[in-house]
């Protein structure tokens, strides 16, 4: 008989802000915690973890429900919960938690070979944070988590086993086995996911938590919340439970993109589940797709284009005009959070990634991204978005203006200045993050946003001078004449304030 041991209930695995690593029991009883932390992807999973956890413990009916169960009772509802299931979070044992036994079949990976910023075999290792190191439980039990969800594409995963009989999603049709895809919250690219935050971890599971009747209008998962995999492991790829919970929110939050199990030297891995993607019409709450063309689109995460300036797209569903689109997980969590007058904000993040002859990796212009702003109260409504999103649209003119300007005065220097170019526009956008969180709070207000508008013009001056220098009489006239003019943008329209 295997030994059950390492309960994720009881052992610390999570870590948190100010406070190391914390059990769940731990999680769900101390309301001064105040957030995850850890890479962009760790913090994804474990949030969807969280957030599965609660809507298995208590799923409120509508709004009112919401707001009767409060953070408080959903952390004690959380407890509750986890002592029934006491016995299905042991990451050893007879019943591994999210792990299948069967799996032992499939090739021991390391750890390493799913761990997006570990350097294994010919990659480069240019510094020790590349370098494979021994990991103990509470590092194993996150990531596990994370290959639930946010697992890299690609031939790591043994596809040559295959659990249910007669499954072809394993093989091309020769029949020889296919690369495993990214996982669900991952894609192709690598999704943006954004979260409701709160002054502390429980406020923050709270506002995310879906109602019953969100679900449905949602009208993504055909079996609706689902059950816990916890609770219930698919037998294989292709089963009724498997099947189940592919169109359920529950196998959104929890995937089972891949089965492992934990071993000394590594572990057991192969390809887990198959999930429709946006462009088949299913995907997470917390990711934005637009309406595009011929298929939806999805907002990715770019290391060019920080988080902060797809908040119009994110807060879309404040629009009676919304063609950006919509993340779900939001709009319904800003919308009833900012009724409680508590402190409210926005969490996006993911990692960019490269996808290359059936391989996914993380290549030297992708990056991990994320962002946190603290939305000012009263944001929550039209007339706020719409004053913001004429300020984003201002701001975007300046930036292309930047970059034009740059462009040629290189081509009167006779020289490509298209690279000179793109890096003053990327210049130019991180001074302007400096400023983020105040034009959140301040672009309602007239002289307020005459006086940012005014910085960011010198921001842009100040690019401009660094990336076109005028020092010999070519470059001086160059200069001059191709310097961008910044008067249009600092005239205040009565319509724009």
């Amino acid at each position: 008989m295997v030994e059950n041991r390492f309960n994720l209930i009881d052992e610390p695995w999570v870590p948190v802000a100010d406070a190391g690593l914390v059990s769940l029991c731990q999680l769900f009883e101390d309301s001064r915690l105040r957030s995850l932390v850890g890479t962009p992807v760790q913090k994804i999973a474990v949030t969807k973890l969280l957030l599965a956890i609660c809507q298995s413990a208590c799923t409120p009916e509508d709004d009112e429900a919401w707001q009767r169960l409060g953070a408080e009772g959903l952390a004690g509802a959380c407890l509750q919960y986890l002592g029934r299931w006491y016995d299905s979070f042991y990451l050893y044992g007879e019943r591994p938690f999210l792990q299948m036994k069967e799996a032992e079949a499939a090739e021991i990976k390391p750890f390493g070979a799913v761990r997006p910023e570990v350097a294994i075999g010919n990659t480069s290792r240019l510094t020790e944070y590349h370098i494979e190191k021994t990991l103990d439980n509470s590092q194993k039990a996150l990531l596990l988590i994370t290959q639930m969800s946010m697992a890299l594409g690609g031939k790591r995963p043994d596809n040559k086993v295959v659990l249910s009989k007669g499954y072809k999603g394993k093989t091309n049709k020769k029949g020889n086995p296919t690369s495993a895809k990214p996982g669900p919250g991952l894609g192709a690219r690598g999704f943006l996911h954004s979260f409701a935050v709160g002054a502390s971890l429980q406020q923050t599971l709270w506002f995310n938590l879906l109602t019953t009747q969100e679900i449905q209008e949602i009208g993504l998962f055909s079996k609706g919340i689902g059950q816990a995999p916890w609770e219930k492991m698919p037998q294989g790829e292709d089963c009724d439970t498997a099947r189940s919970l592919k169109e359920s929110l529950m196998g959104r939050l929890v995937p089972l993109c891949r089965f492992c199990l934990i071993v000394d030297k590594g572990l057991h891995l192969t390809e887990g589940l198959h999930h429709l993607s946006h462009k088949e019409g299913l995907f997470d709450p917390s990711i934005t797709v637009k309406p595009g063309g011929k298929e939806p689109e999805a907002i990715w995460t770019d290391p060019e284009r920080r988080p902060w300036r797809e908040l119009t797209a994110l807060l879309g569903f404040l629009s009676q005009e919304n063609g950006k689109g919509d993340c779900y997980q939001l709009k319904y969590s800003l919308t009833r959070a900012s009724r409680t007058g508590q402190e409210l904000g926005i969490w996006s993040g993911g990692l960019r990634v490269t996808n290359k002859a059936g391989e996914q990796y993380v290549s030297g212009t992708d990056d991990a991204l994320e962002s946190k702003w603290f939305l000012p109260e009263g944001a929550i409504r039209e007339l706020w978005f719409e004053r913001y999103t004429q300020e984003m649209d201002a701001l975007e003119k300046l930036a292309k203006k930047l970059w034009g300007s740059v462009r040629v005065y290189y081509k009167t220097l006779k020289k490509d200045g298209k690279g000179h170019a793109n890096s003053a526009e990327l210049g130019f956008w991180q001074l302007c993050e400096r400023e983020a969180q105040r034009l959140l709070y301040t672009c309602d207000r007239r002289l307020e946003v005459a006086k940012l508008r005014r910085l960011y013009a010198a921001y842009m001056y100040q690019t401009y001078d660094r990336v076109c220098p005028n020092e010999t009489a070519r470059q001086l006239d160059a200069w001059a004449k191709c310097r961008p003019s910044v008067g249009e943008y600092l005239e205040l329209k009565p319509a724009a304030v």
